[in-house]
């Protein structure tokens, strides 16, 4: 009975060793399969560019293939369960996509500054008032923009303002540009012409083109009145009233004193307001 004993012993012990080392193979446990093993992920996108080089609104609309289950991410940013990305600058950006099992695939995507311009063409109409000679500058000129919205107006160069029209500019040639809500831009030349001169101011001008010039002029300019600029003659109204109306110090021109028709007309013009265009 005792050696029935032993003998049963030698055996389980002999079983459970020669289990041990069939189970084993020799080695551990065999490797789990890869679930990315032979599977690319593909990337395919819609791209929107931006309606003009300043604005963000451009967009990414991926899809991708090589799986299912996909969340997409923008650059380093957070995955997200849709593959659109909006408000988007003009740039290069890259997209990452990631299927139920986390295979990956990325692709790069550009969205261009789109040009806002394209196809606007801005017309400039313009109104002027003349300037007035020998004045401070009261000329002016206004401008109306068409072609586009939200206009703002710059002369020569100069600031943006709201309005198109610009006073206090003296007889010559200027350049109004228009400028709409996306930076268009629409350019026009406008001159504005000096006025003519008035019947009465001419009347003066000849008067004194026949009896005082010789003596006032580029060259001999006579207690220092050059009449040969029409500005000075309004200036100096005063002194030719003295001189050729009043005789006073003494009567001008020094060849005698003036008809009292000549005279007449200096007084009408002074009364009339002594203006250029009087």
């Amino acid at each position: 009975m005792r050696k029935l004993n032993a003998a049963l012993i030698i055996t389980a012990a002999v079983l459970f060793f020669t289990y041990s080392c069939s189970k084993g193979g020799g080695g551990g446990a065999p490797a789990p399969n890869d679930p990315c093993a032979g599977v690319t992920v593909m990337l395919t996108a819609t791209v929107t560019n931006t309606s003009s080089a300043a604005a963000a609104d451009g967009s990414i609309a991926a899809t991708a293939t090589g799986g299912s289950g996909f969340t997409y991410r923008l650059n380093s940013g957070a995955f997200q369960a849709s593959g659109t990305f909006t408000n988007l600058a003009a740039g290069t950006y890259t997209i990452t996509a990631k299927n139920a099992n986390g295979c990956t695939g990325s692709q790069q995507f550009t969205v261009v500054a789109g040009n806002a311009c394209a196809g606007i063409t801005i017309n400039i109409n313009t109104t002027t008032a003349t300037a007035i000679p020998c004045q401070a500058a009261n000329g002016s000129i206004t401008a109306a923009a068409t072609g586009s919205t939200g206009f703002t107006y710059s002369l020569n160069g100069g600031a943006f303002q709201a309005s198109g029209t610009f006073n206090g500019l003296a007889a010559g040639a200027y350049n109004i540009t228009a400028k709409d809500v996306n930076g268009c831009t629409g350019n026009v030349n406008v001159n504005i012409a000096a006025a003519t001169r008035g019947p009465l101011f001419t009347a003066v001008r000849t008067l004194l083109d026949a009896n005082c010039i010789s003596c006032h002029n580029n060259s001999q300019s006579e207690g220092g009145m050059n009449w040969t600029v029409d500005c000075n003659v309004i200036t100096s109204q005063a002194r030719i009233k003295a001189r050729a109306v009043d005789n006073n110090p003494s009567p001008m021109p020094p060849t005698g004193p003036l008809s009292q028709a000549d005279k007449n007309k200096i007084t009408n013009w002074i009364n009339a307001g002594g203006r250029y265009t009087d």
